[in-house]
C-alpha cells in the first residue's frame, strides 16, 4: 500500500518557524515531482510548492524567500521548511506526488495524498 505520512505541524507564533516531513512508503518516488499544498478553512486547496527528482524546485508568490522545499531520496521523505510564517500561513498542509499531466500546479496532476498536517500560527 502506497502512502505518504506528514508531520511536523502544530502551532507557532508569527515570525517563527517549522519543518514539515512526508514520508514516503509502499514506492519509491526518486523519479517524481513531489508538492506541498495547503489548504486553509473555507477555501480551496493551493500549491505550496514543488520539487522536481533533479531539484529544481517551484514556489508560490505568497511563500518565495520565507519556504524551503528540499527532498532526500534515500529516504523517500520530502521537506518544507517554514521560516516567518504569518498568521495567513494557518492550514492544513498535505504533501502529494505528480503522477498526471495537468500542470505542476494543478492538484489535479497530484495522487497519493497524506492525510496532512495542522498548521497554525498566532498573531
Amino acid at each position: 500500500q502506497v502512502q505518504l505520512v506528514e508531520s511536523g505541524g502544530g502551532l507557532v507564533q508569527a515570525g517563527g518557524s517549522l519543518r514539515l516531513s512526508c514520508a514516503a512508503s509502499g514506492r519509491t518516488f526518486s523519479s517524481d515531482r513531489l508538492g506541498w499544498f495547503r489548504q486553509a478553512p473555507g477555501k480551496e486547496r493551493e500549491i505550496v510548492a514543488t520539487i522536481k527528482n533533479s531539484g529544481d524546485t517551484t514556489y508560490a508568490d505568497s511563500v518565495k524567500g520565507r519556504f524551503t522545499i528540499s527532498r532526500d531520496n534515500a529516504k523517500n521523505t520530502v521537506y518544507l521548511q517554514m521560516n516567518s510564517l504569518k498568521p495567513e500561513d494557518t492550514a492544513v498542509y498535505y504533501c502529494a506526488a505528480k503522477i498526471r499531466g495537468y500542470g505542476v500546479t494543478n492538484s489535479r496532476s497530484y495522487g497519493y495524498w497524506g492525510q496532512g498536517t495542522q498548521v497554525t500560527v498566532s498573531s
